[in-house]
């Protein structure tokens, strides 16, 4: 029996990609795709290159189709460590992987740059494969749908040429296995029925012949034209007769799911992430961290518990968690009232008390119930060397250094304006791979990149869109005001509803994923179901 979603009729759902499918415009005439253009519902790639001050906009993957579904929608995005692939999710529970194609041939480009080679100015990723990782789910004991949506996806350990992620949705966890498949094609074996088999027998198909089947298996006659005992090969064997042979080998990308992470949550799980000695990840939801290995998919370990006796005693919960990226015994954690807390897993099996707390004194004056909503923190991220977290709520971006407590080092004022439903809106942030410079996304689909070494009044804001000329501004920062002596806020200067350009916000389109290159100075973002990559 079909099951149905409670409350209404079935969204529409996507037919998978295959490599030879075609869209419909409106009129009704198919329009075609290049194969070098990626589908994930990215469909027509314009690789058109528009030089900036600073930031260049290289290509970009958006919908083709007419009507734009929710489903199509990104809702994650990561580099892996090397940087030469990208995988991208949407709310329709597909994962979309890219892989760059610039360096591929010839080497990293530190390489290049060592031996004097010549390399492409601009980054280049092409498609490489998708797939289905989440199903729309429903759990009848609690009567409560679970989306198909990709809430987070996190690279793994590359072994023997074989990409391995992690994806999750509201409440599984899934690892999966990309592998090259050779497909063999052989030749069909055939005979010319025109020459005779010998003794005046035709070759003739099973289709041809006409045999009435008895009970018990009897057969009123010899179906092939069966040959008599007295059949005999000719010296020279059957010309016409040709034996299988591979005629060609065509390598294949596929995507298999090695282990489920399931029924370990229950609430929403809005973080995963794995660890650096590559055998164990944790996933964080509202309540609780679990940690997992990646062999063993029917047991975890709950090492972060902040569920009260009483729920009424809830004051805050977990809105991000990240492991270190070099110490496999650290992780950090961020919760709802803004504060971050860093364990030691050495401490005790059960890590309910933090080694370090890093959160910022509230200054005096009012508070009210906006206040502690904008003070949530969406999203945390360590920097590659480990010693920072750039942390990110709804109106600053605040970079932290774990061996000062005391308060961020630096913060970035992004707006001034949050009494409105937007307020709700879970922004990510990124590190460059030299933690010289941060970013984060806004409305509009803005996204800006701050410079984070003292003293930088760097400063940049882009538009991801098909021109983004149209909104590109250096901002100057204003003089740094400091907070005590530990913290720098740079500010943008602008009016309540009004960006940089003095153009209103549209809160309708906003910016929220986006992922730095690990070693370069590239940014992928995705707005709505575009993915966008700039370079500088």
């Amino acid at each position: 029996m079909e099951r149905r979603r409670p409350g209404g009729p079935r969204r529409p759902r996507r037919r998978p990609w295959n490599g030879n499918s075609r869209r419909s415009s409106v009129n009704g005439r198919p329009e075609r795709r290049s194969k070098k253009v990626p589908c994930h519902d990215f469909g027509r790639a314009s690789e058109r290159i528009c030089q900036m001050e600073r930031w260049c906009y290289d290509f970009l993957w958006t919908v083709i189709i007419r009507t734009r579904l929710f489903v199509d929608i990104i809702s994650a995005i990561e580099f892996d460590k090397s940087g030469d692939h990208l995988a991208t999710g949407d709310r329709g529970g597909r994962v979309v992987l890219f892989e760059r194609t610039d360096v591929r041939d010839h080497g990293s480009r530190r390489d290049l740059d060592r031996q004097d080679y010549p390399i492409s100015r601009h980054p280049e990723f092409r498609y490489q494969t998708e797939f289905q990782s989440h199903e729309p789910e429903f759990d009848y004991l609690k009567s409560l749908e679970i989306e198909e949506k990709i809430n987070k996806i996190r690279w793994c350990q590359t072994v023997n040429g074989a990409l391995f992620l992690l994806s999750t949705n509201d409440k599984t966890i899934k690892f999966w296995k990309v592998q090259e498949k050779k497909v063999k094609r052989i030749s069909e074996m055939h005979m010319d029925a025109s020459q005779p088999l010998g003794n005046g027998s035709i070759a003739s198909s099973s289709s041809d012949s006409s045999s009435v089947f008895l009970p018990n298996g009897g057969c009123s006659e010899r179906p092939f034209n069966y040959l008599s005992g007295d059949f005999s090969f000719p010296p020279g064997g059957f010309p016409s007769l040709h034996l299988p042979v591979v005629t060609s080998q065509e390598t294949n990308l596929v995507a298999r799911c090695r282990r489920v992470y399931a029924h370990a949550h229950d609430y929403h799980i809005n973080s995963i992430s794995n660890n650096s000695d590559g055998e164990t990840f944790i996933s964080a939801d509202d309540l609780r961290i679990n940690l997992w290995n990646l062999e063993i998919s029917n047991q975890s370990f709950n090492i972060v518990d902040v569920k009260p006796a009483n729920m009424e005693d809830l004051t805050e919960v977990i809105t991000s968690a990240e492991f270190h990226p070099s110490h496999c015994n650290m992780l950090a954690y961020s919760s709802s009232r803004g504060s971050i807390r860093l364990i030691d897993l050495r401490q005790s099996a059960l890590c309910d008390n933090h080694s370090m707390l890093f959160e910022e004194h509230a200054e005096p004056g009012p508070r009210n119930s906006f206040t502690e909503i904008v003070a949530s923190i969406s999203d945390i991220k360590f920097a590659k060397h480990g010693r920072h977290i750039l942390s990110r709520d709804y109106m600053t971006l605040k970079l932290w250094d774990i061996r000062m407590d005391s308060g961020p080092v630096t913060t970035f004022q992004l707006c001034d304006l949050y009494e409105n439903d937007s307020i709700f809106d879970k922004f990510e942030c990124c590190l460059s791979g030299d933690g010289l410079r941060v970013a984060t996304g806004s409305y509009s689909n803005l996204f800006r990149i701050f410079g984070c070494v003292p003293g930088s009044t760097e400063a940049t804001t882009l538009e991801a869109s098909r021109n983004p000329m149209r909104r590109q501004v250096q901002n100057p920062a204003r003089p740094a005001r400091s907070l005590g002596s530990l913290t720098r806020v740079v500010r943008r200067g602008e009016t309540p509803g009004v960006d940089a350009n003095g153009n209103a916000h549209d809160f309708t389109t906003k910016l929220l994923h986006l992922a730095w290159h690990p070693t370069e100075n590239s940014i992928a973002c995705a707005a709505a179901n575009s993915l966008y990559m700039y370079y500088a």
